[in-house]
């Protein structure tokens, strides 16, 4: 049977209409930093970048590359975590240059995603 975030983490990634502290647990995920105006071409390459290695992982079974503890499932929704550089913080306007953009991107991945297993299913060195 399939893994599905959508039911099975309700409590993650579909807010209810009243606001509840929830506890996070550890999770995996591929990341990519970056900065800069999210309408410029870095922006969208580096969003190929992890939608292409989640999507990777998921057909490694179609692949004859998935790990023994591989299971079905539904690849995880696009997340971000924004701020603003250092510089941009201390200006006084309240516009905001989009190229004083960080971010950090991510995809959550499935338990049996480790390094080691990545190196086979994906085929090429992991940088921590």
């Amino acid at each position: 049977m399939k893994h599905e975030w959508k039911k099975a983490e309700k409590d993650l990634y579909l807010p209810k209409q009243k606001p509840e502290l929830i506890k996070i647990p550890s999770l995996k995920f591929f990341s990519i930093n970056g900065q800069g105006d999210p309408n410029e071409k870095p922006f969208v390459e580096n969003i190929g970048i992890l939608f292409s290695l989640a999507y990777a992982v998921k057909m490694s079974l179609k692949n004859g590359f998935a790990p023994s503890d591989y299971f079905d499932y539904t690849v995880y929704p696009l997340e971000g975590i924004w701020d603003l550089t250092e510089e941009a913080k201390k200006m006084q306007s309240h516009i905001i240059d989009k190229s004083s953009l960080i971010y950090n991107l991510m995809i959550s991945q499935p338990d049996f995603v480790t390094p080691g297993k990545l190196k086979t299913v994906l085929r090429f060195k992991i940088i921590k």
